[in-house]
């Protein structure tokens, strides 16, 4: 296992374990998350652990035209019950993406350190978040770190049902206009396999990143 040092490094991907942890330690400072993120890593841990660098062996991942939007979503969409907006109340989203409970998860890995590192990031235009608002009441939301070509989605949350994936298919479109190559969705789960994420293999996904 590879311990980090204030060193600006990461070790290639192919060295990660068989659960596809790259190293440990180091900081969270924006040039570091930056590093990490365009090398096919990123942070994932709890509080008080030490901090974590992932880069698992398959990759979810969403191919833009493997969009799938169910009839029910659509006529959701079609309704506008939504508004939705772009990089207008980041901390707001990434704050309730903490606060939100979750199934069969007795707490949250988004650390008081990660929202202010997160934060920074979103400062200098790298991180970004997605909107939902009913009412005026943000209801649903999302956030990630756009490297330009791909954008690296880290955490959405709902207080109403459906208003995630309203969030999810508004960037996925937005995204495509915009000619990215995918958006990394990092690790598998049923809500987003029924958005139409796949798993790719670890190297698949870093030749898109480099490509």
């Amino acid at each position: 296992m590879y311990f980090l040092t204030k060193e600006l490094y990461f070790p290639p991907v192919e060295t990660a374990s068989y659960e596809g942890i790259v190293a440990i330690g180091g900081d969270l400072s924006p040039e570091r998350l930056l590093l990490a993120y365009n090398s096919g890593i990123f942070p994932w841990f709890e509080e008080d652990e030490p901090i974590m660098w992932w880069s698992p062996p398959e990759r979810m991942v969403l191919f833009f035209e493997d969009l799938k939007i169910s009839k029910s979503m659509r006529n959701i969409l079609n309704r506008k019950q939504f508004t939705v907006t772009f990089n207008t109340a980041f901390r707001e989203v990434i704050t309730n993406c903490k606060k939100i409970p979750r199934k069969d998860q007795p707490g949250t890995w988004i650390t008081d350190e990660m929202v202010e590192a997160y934060c920074k990031l979103h400062e200098l235009g790298k991180a970004k978040s997605v909107e939902v608002w009913q009412n005026e009441e943000l209801v649903g939301g999302l956030y990630g770190v756009d490297l330009g070509h791909i954008f690296c989605g880290e955490s959405m949350f709902s207080k109403v049902p459906n208003a995630s994936k309203v969030a999810f298919i508004h960037l996925a479109k937005h995204l495509e206009q915009e000619n990215y190559r995918l958006l990394d969705c990092q690790i598998y789960n049923d809500h987003l396999a029924s958005l139409g994420c796949v798993e790719i293999d670890r190297d698949d996904f870093i030749l898109a990143l480099n490509f």
